[in-house]
């Protein structure tokens, strides 16, 4: 079994969360990577680099090619901007024996468009932050974001009714949030080919540089757990996926948005026990999962991402 990862950049983490599980159901499989940067620094710690090319450029019968030559049976897409590529294509790449972590293309097209996002989990009874495309109601403090994609780039906070009429300007494609003051958290789920969540592991984000958390912590909160479950299930995802949540000052839970794709500090999750990579291998050969028990940390892990160099 050899494995792709898309986009490697600089994962280096997640890259070695990939390996570990390769090791324990591949056997002696490698580890290829691709990135557009031949330079970058994930390819260091991969077994084969491949200097991709842009995925608005790349077709699926050259991919198939790419990795029918290379013995590749498992691809990880690990950006935002690879998952459309891979949704649209999946089944097809499944019929050339190539598995893609990726859920199906209407669940990567709602989570990718938070207007459609917050829309659906209205619709199904979930508790999304009311959204808009006009700042067209009332409401103490807004938050001014772009509609499509994921991350905090170009987000306006808690602004007032004139900050965010002028901030909206400077987007592209703005969409309008009553803000929600209160706890950041990150909820990460493993949903199986069977459409069932798996495991689930909530962490708080204790301090977020560009959209990422630097410091996270685990925690066990239930309801939490099941109310992610049943909205990964519901809206149809399949493989690893990231909720992020606010939760106010009276207890209630917001749902910010999901991201169809492992996170970049989910190595955290992996860790307490959210076996993602080790359990898609295991699907993409076929297996079924009602035999791999989702074993929970019995302890709340903490996680700290730093630069650290490598001398080789």
């Amino acid at each position: 079994m050899n494995v792709l990862v898309t986009s490697i950049s600089a994962k280096v983490p997640m890259l070695k969360a990939v390996r570990e599980a390769l090791d324990r159901a591949g056997k002696g499989g490698l580890l290829f990577g691709a990135d557009l940067d031949r330079d970058c620094i994930g390819s260091f710690f991969v077994d084969h680099f491949w200097t991709s090319p842009r995925i608005d450029e790349l077709s699926a019968d050259e991919l198939v090619r790419y990795c029918r030559t290379h013995g590749i049976t498992a691809v990880i897409p690990s950006r935002d901007g690879d998952l459309p590529f891979f949704a649209a294509w999946r089944e097809h790449l499944r019929a050339n024996g190539i598995h893609v972590m990726v859920s199906d293309k209407a669940c990567v097209e709602i989570c990718a468009d938070k207007l459609r996002f917050a829309h659906k989990l209205f619709e199904d009874a979930f508790p999304s932050i009311p959204t808009y495309e006009e700042l067209s109601f009332e409401a103490d403090r807004y938050v001014v974001k772009e509609r499509y994609g994921s991350g905090g780039a170009g987000v306006g906070i808690a602004l007032d009714a004139d900050e965010a009429a002028r901030h909206a300007k400077r987007l592209r494609h703005p969409v309008f949030q009553p803000y929600v003051e209160g706890t950041e958290v990150s909820v990460d789920v493993y949903v199986d080919a069977r459409g069932k969540a798996k495991g689930v592991i909530p962490r708080r984000r204790i301090r977020v540089v560009n959209g990422e958390s630097q410091l996270s912590a685990t925690f066990r909160d239930a309801g939490l757990e099941r109310l992610c479950a049943e909205m990964a299930e519901r809206l149809g995802a399949y493989g690893h996926v990231l909720f992020q949540l606010i939760r106010d000052g009276g207890g209630n839970w917001h749902v910010v948005e999901c991201n169809a794709r492992f996170g970049g500090a989910s190595t955290l999750a992996v860790a307490a026990g959210l076996d993602s990579f080790y359990w898609f291998l295991l699907e993409s050969r076929g297996a079924d999962l009602d035999g791999v028990p989702f074993r929970r940390s019995d302890r709340e892990l903490m996680l700290i991402r730093h630069p650290e160099d490598r001398i080789q």
